[in-house]
């Protein structure tokens, strides 16, 4: 009898798929996909750090633009609030030859005003404006008839 024990039924059919032999699987195919595979993986990581590389540098570079327009828009958020300052903005209108309002009034919804109005501090008043009327002899487009003529 040899060692094996003798199988049965279904058992049987299965060992009969099997090889049975000393026979070993061949090892140069295997060699090749494990190889394979280590070098497709160093590839892959080599492509991703390029990849990680590159977007790091991009990063970076946004970080300086970034930085750049901060600093742009400290700098004219500064000039804006100079200028608006009160003393900058009086300077400004008296050098638009404007000068400071007088006493204000207010009128209520039914008419009546509160306050009495008073004219700017400063202010130019205009001379008493007569129209002008031109005679017709004035005129001298020649359209108008003069009279002598």
């Amino acid at each position: 009898m040899s060692g094996k024990p003798e199988l049965k039924g279904r058992a049987a059919r299965l060992a009969r798929l099997l090889p049975t032999g000393p026979g070993q699987a061949a090892r140069a195919p295997f060699v090749l996909l494990v190889v394979l595979l280590l070098g497709g993986g160093l590839i892959c990581l080599l492509v991703l750090n390029s990849a990680l590389s590159e977007g790091a540098f991009k990063l970076d570079d946004l970080r300086s633009g970034t930085k750049n327009l901060t600093d742009e828009e400290q700098a004219l958020q500064r000039d804006i609030d100079a200028y608006s300052a009160p003393d900058a903005l009086q300077r400004r209108a008296r050098e638009l030859g404007m000068v400071p309002g007088g006493d204000p009034v207010f009128l209520d919804p039914d008419g009546t005003v509160k306050g009495v109005p008073s004219a700017a501090p400063g202010a130019r008043r205009p001379a008493a404006h007569t129209p002008l009327v031109l005679a017709p002899e004035a005129m001298t487009d020649g359209l108008a008839p003069t009279p002598g003529r």
